[in-house]
């Protein structure tokens, strides 16, 4: 199997393996116990708290450890929402978001929330002109997602966050795919990160939030995370994602600088024969989204069922629905669904990338030949 699907997950980085493991067996103590086995489980909680708030890399706040990035984001909406001002009820948001993003504005929108969509350009990046027509003294929170899940744009949060701040605004920076891979700006005052992303373990994410813009609590019950939310946490879980971030921080300049070679490998082999989505200058070049007339990405996907790909979002992709990121691109249906997300990093080497590619190229290729 060669696995090119990285914005989906990624593979365990061994090290976090090894640091999860003794929290897995016999240091299985209740980090929240007083006792001596419950205070080395809480040490190594705060431990890898700091190793996650140096990677994000930001001054002047602090990490809580949630379930998920997708918890991290309905507490930083929400619970921003509830903590607004009289007369601050509107949020800010692009059409390219995820859908952690999306389904929550569209939830509180539904509780009187006033919502604002932003379009996209062709090359997937936020007008900030427009932006800038829609801020006014009644916007509580804009929501941009700084490294983009699907086609891997950039968008220019250090920018949005100003111009946010200029109106009194909070800026939520959904940066699940940005940590580890691209240096999140300062400006923002809400981070949503995953573990998963950046080979750490699945069950596990954060919000960083900038001191006295904390938003309210979502889970009741204790309130065992900084009195801001309930649960009782995993050393295991925690420990692995402050490994992976540690090691993230790093591996940073390496990391970088191979994903760069395997870029510009995969953009040699399939030539100009495909189109890539999106910007090809503000991006993440370890997610190469690309499309071909006459392709169907489902049945290519099926057709090769060794190399592990996607058609988009890990989320959102049994709907059967075109991509609503593509679609924002101005892209058909067709084009939508005749596109393929491929992922590489890390643990990808440039042999695998040629072999995979060659093989999507040539069973397109075949495609694009019966549709003609």
């Amino acid at each position: 199997m060669i696995y090119l699907d990285y914005q989906a997950t990624t593979p365990i980085a061994p090290e976090v393996a090894v640091a999860m493991r003794p929290w897995l067996a016999d240091k299985f103590a209740n980090p929240h116990s007083p006792s001596r086995q419950g205070r080395e489980a809480a040490a190594a909680i705060e431990v890898a708290r700091g190793q996650v708030e140096r990677a994000i890399g930001l001054p002047g706040g602090s990490l809580a450890f949630t379930g998920s990035a997708t918890e991290a984001l309905n507490w930083a909406l929400k619970g921003s929402l509830e903590r607004a001002v009289p007369g601050r009820n509107r949020i800010v948001t692009a059409a390219t978001e995820h859908a952690a993003v999306l389904d929550s504005c569209e939830w509180l929108a539904g509780q009187g929330a006033d919502l604002t969509i932003l379009p996209v350009s062709r090359d997937g990046l936020i007008d900030v002109e427009l932006l800038d027509r829609e801020l006014d003294e009644r916007v509580a929170i804009v929501a941009v997602m700084l490294v983009n899940n699907e086609m891997g744009v950039i968008q220019p949060i250090a920018d949005i966050a100003a111009r946010a701040h200029a109106v009194g605004a909070l800026m939520l920076c959904d940066a699940v795919q940005g940590l580890g891979r691209a240096t999140i700006p300062e400006g923002p005052d809400l981070v949503a990160v995953s573990a998963h992303k950046i080979h750490g373990p699945k069950g596990i994410g954060g919000l960083w939030m900038r001191s006295g813009t904390e938003p309210a609590t979502l889970i009741h019950g204790g309130g065992q995370e900084r009195g801001l939310r309930s649960g009782t946490l995993s050393p295991a879980l925690c420990a692995g994602f402050g490994a992976a971030a540690k090691l993230a921080s790093e591996r940073d300049a390496d990391d970088k600088a191979h994903v760069e070679r395997l870029w510009d490998t995969g953009i040699g082999v399939l030539g100009d024969r495909w189109t890539i989505n999106g910007s090809t200058n503000e991006r993440y070049r370890g997610n190469l989204n690309i499309r071909r007339e006459g392709v169907d990405g489902a049945r290519l996907i099926a057709d090769l069922r060794d190399i592990a790909l996607s058609l988009g979002s890990a989320c959102a992709s049994g709907s059967g629905r075109p991509s609503h990121v593509l679609r924002a691109l101005g892209l058909t249906p067709q084009q939508a669904r005749s596109s393929l997300r491929i992922g590489f990093g890390r643990y990808t080497s440039e042999a695998e990338l040629i072999d995979a590619l060659s093989r999507i190229d040539s069973t397109g290729r075949a495609q694009e030949s019966v549709a003609a």
